[in-house]
């Protein structure tokens, strides 16, 4: 990761765990990150993240919840593919339901339109959620990752900017059984 780099928390904190994300950004803010590094509380607003990624950044780490068939509170680091995969005219606008992949096509729409380049890199740390039903607050096993989800993010951007942007950095999947 080299250049500026956007942390981005998703996510709905009244559907229980999908607030995942959220509550991570929030964790995290209380750190000191490097100056090139934003961190935002997009919660349910997709279509502001795709616009927000047209002020160019190099990098984007999505946190969110992530149901992948591990036990509650599981952690994931997921590489995404090309962010503008999509390719144009692949995003159907609507702003109650913007998912990550249709936040990152209707990103590859908008750049395609204004001349600009998605995220060089897509990152998603992701958690197992336990209960995304209507309801405020995580359940325990989601929000005892939440502190681990914040060394993961402050890990990637620790090891970015050690090793620099030419060096293969190895493919890990950050993956904790509660």
């Amino acid at each position: 990761m080299s250049g500026r780099t956007l942390v981005a928390g998703i996510g709905n904190v009244f559907l229980g765990d999908d607030g995942f994300g959220v509550e991570t950004v929030r964790a995290l803010s209380g750190h000191e990150l490097p100056d090139d590094v934003e961190v935002v509380d997009f919660g349910v607003r997709g279509v502001h993240l795709a616009y927000q990624l047209l002020d160019g950044y190099d990098t984007l780490v999505l946190v969110d919840a992530a149901a992948r068939g591990g036990a509650p509170g599981t952690l994931y680091l997921i590489e995404a593919g090309e962010a503008g995969a999509a390719g144009p005219g692949g995003a159907v606008l609507d702003g109650h339901h913007m998912s990550p992949d249709a936040v990152l096509a209707l990103l590859g729409t908008l750049c395609a339109g204004t001349g600009s380049t998605p995220p060089r890199r897509t990152l998603v740390v992701g958690c197992e959620p336990a209960c995304v039903e209507e309801g405020i607050g995580l359940s325990a096993p989601v929000a005892a990752a939440v502190p681990e989800a914040v060394r993961a993010v402050l890990d990637l951007l620790r090891d970015a900017a050690e090793t620099g942007p030419e060096e293969d950095r190895p493919r890990r999947e950050l993956r904790r059984t509660p």
